[in-house]
């Protein structure tokens, strides 16, 4: 089982939102049988067995064991992951685009941007598990408290100047063997936990 998961098929993102199954693929962090999650989510096991059909179909969950009860073999599902991310590429006729209108001002822009590391890190880990590789990323997560939209503005500054400074020194445009590595940076207002839902 993967920590996460990226769904990239529309197919794949709209069975995964269904309420049931998204409560099935919660229950599934630990191999069950229809029989232990029709009791859990007090459904019948007809039903339940539905819905696993639907959630395996798609790859959100997986066969991990067969155990034999008199003349029924009992199946042992697990779901792929401990959770799951939407990639912007699911709805790719509508999936924000960076290009329209850069504003590193614009909250609707590192939306976009967001989208995209989503729906790149997605295909990379898709790309990196199929080669049984690693993908090489690096990420930073913090937290700064500004005195005043003036300290934040200046922080913003000098941010990008020092970030700018850095992708000077190393970028290598003749690069022979070289890769390209997209920065991402973002400052925004941090949501207090507990309070996810009441912003959503």
């Amino acid at each position: 089982m993967f920590p996460v998961a990226v769904i990239e098929d529309a197919a794949a993102a709209e069975v995964s939102l269904d309420p049931v199954r998204a409560r099935l693929l919660a229950e599934l962090a630990q191999p069950a049988s229809a029989t232990m999650l029709a009791a859990r989510v007090d459904l019948p096991r007809q039903k339940v067995n539905y819905h696993l059909r639907a959630l395996e179909k798609h790859g959100l969950v997986e066969l991990v064991e067969e155990r034999r009860k008199g003349n029924v073999t009992e199946r042992m599902m697990q779901a792929t992951a401990s959770s799951y991310v939407i990639s912007p590429s699911a709805l790719a006729a509508v999936q924000p685009d960076p290009a329209q209108s850069p504003d590193r001002l614009s909250a609707r822009w590192l939306l976009a941007v967001a989208g995209r590391l989503v729906r790149d890190v997605g295909i990379l880990i898709t790309g990196a598990a199929k080669a049984k590789k690693r993908v090489a990323t690096f990420a930073l997560d913090g937290e700064v408290r500004f005195a005043s939209a003036a300290d934040r503005a200046a922080f913003a500054e000098e941010l990008a100047t020092a970030v700018t400074t850095l992708v000077a020194k190393y970028h290598d445009e003749k690069a022979e063997n070289g890769r390209a590595h997209r920065v991402v940076l973002a400052v925004h207002p941090s949501v207090p936990m507990g309070e996810e839902n009441e912003h959503g």
